[in-house]
């Protein structure tokens, strides 16, 4: 389970997440967080139709580890991290997300490299009850 939340302050986008699940194998339940911000490099759509512009780009910082686990609801034994954030939305709905991440204490691996490449479907309900009409 996740608890997302998300604000907007001065042209920063702002989330902290609270996220706890259950091994299907074995008890207890394990606690994490994320904290992180990004913004885009510019605000005012440029006055072309272009894929690379800066507010097609956002730059950002993310925070995220362990918060320990129902028997023991603390930061001990658990990895955390830091990762500078770079996403780059180039086309419609289309969006690709680079992010290296840093152990920050013994229990953390070294380095991670997470990688994503999004596609949103828009109106996405409505799109699937006309195929079942």
């Amino acid at each position: 389970m996740k608890l997302i939340l998300s604000s907007h302050l001065k042209g920063w986008n702002i989330s902290e997440n609270f996220i706890t699940e259950k091994p299907l194998g074995h008890e207890p339940w394990e606690f994490g967080y994320t904290f992180g911000f990004s913004r885009p490099l510019a605000f005012v759509p440029s006055d072309k139709k272009c894929s690379f512009c800066k507010e097609n780009i956002q730059l950002g910082a993310e925070f995220y580890g362990g918060l320990g686990d129902s028997a023991d609801l603390s930061t001990h034994n658990t990895s955390h991290y830091i990762a500078p954030v770079f996403a780059w939305q180039f086309a419609k709905n289309t969006n690709m997300r680079v992010s290296p991440s840093f152990g920050l204490n013994d229990q953390s691996h070294r380095v991670l490299m997470r990688f994503s490449l999004t596609y949103e479907l828009e109106r996405f309900a409505s799109k699937v009850k006309k195929v079942f009409r």
